[in-house]
């Protein structure tokens, strides 16, 4: 005889059934693309937000040079859209600042601070110098999982990628699915066909504030330890990583292929 499954075993499997099942799938990614094709990035995001096409959305923002675009995009839309800052404890003062000034200018209301764990500072980070000699293990623990761990509730995230920003970003679509996340989650990239030209003249039609640091040759910016200026010409972000065979910070895998 059979024997019968308890209740809450039931719903146990029932729970880890869902948990391992994709969100989101290459056919979900190249249909979204497909559906918005020719459509403007206004028009894009306020059909995919104010019709829940992705499910539970935020935005992951490091307020850097360029961030004060998508945000006022997705503040246009709905400024209660959930925004995660990641507090490394290795920002530049600048960029706290700004991070402040934008979000009471833009009206957004759901800034969510995320920080590493305490436990693995202690154990992996006691001397905050490891940035210096496993830059790819600082990011681990003071970017990667801590965003794993706050984009667990949401079905896609929001990013502001954009192709002339470097080489690994060239040929990334809209809508994609995270390969490095069973959970199927979507990565919308509303700004990936923006040139600078693009940026600049937004900024200036909407008189949005610069990052400070911006003016003084650093075109992309990260963590203060990890970010240099950049010499006119070359690649935005040439001056992250500076002397290492690094081009992520991990929240983004320079080897993912678009779903075209």
């Amino acid at each position: 005889m059979t024997k019968q499954e308890s209740p809450a075993a039931m719903e146990e499997r029932k729970i880890d059934t869902l948990d391992v099942s994709p969100r989101f799938t290459e056919h979900d990614a190249v249909r979204l693309n497909r559906m918005f094709r020719g459509s403007s990035t206004q028009e894009m995001l306020k059909g995919v937000i104010e019709g829940s096409l992705a499910g539970d959305v935020a935005t992951v923002s490091s307020f850097g040079a360029e961030s004060v675009v998508l945000l006022h995009l997705l503040a246009e839309v709905d400024r209660n859209i959930p925004v995660l800052f990641l507090e490394t404890g290795k920002h530049f003062a600048e960029t706290i600042e700004y991070r402040d000034a934008v979000v009471e200018r833009l009206g957004l209301t759901n800034l969510q601070v995320l920080t590493p764990d305490e436990a693995d500072l202690a154990k992996k980070d006691e001397t905050g110098l490891r940035w210096s000699y496993d830059p790819d293990g600082c990011c681990e623990i003071r970017k990667v999982k801590p965003l794993e761990k706050a984009l667990a509730k949401f079905d896609a995230s929001v990013t502001g990628r954009k192709s002339f920003q470097s080489a690994t970003r060239a040929n990334l679509p809209r809508f994609e699915v995270d390969t490095s996340d069973a959970a199927g989650r979507l990565k919308i990239n509303p700004l990936i066909d923006w040139s600078a030209e693009d940026i600049a003249a937004y900024l200036e039609e909407h008189n949005l504030p610069r990052h400070p640091l911006v003016a003084r040759g650093f075109p992309s910016i990260g963590c203060e330890p990890c970010t240099h200026k950049v010499a006119p010409g070359e690649d935005p972000r040439s001056g992250r990583w500076k002397g290492w065979d690094k081009t992520e910070c991990g929240i983004h895998k320079p080897g993912e292929e678009p779903f075209l």
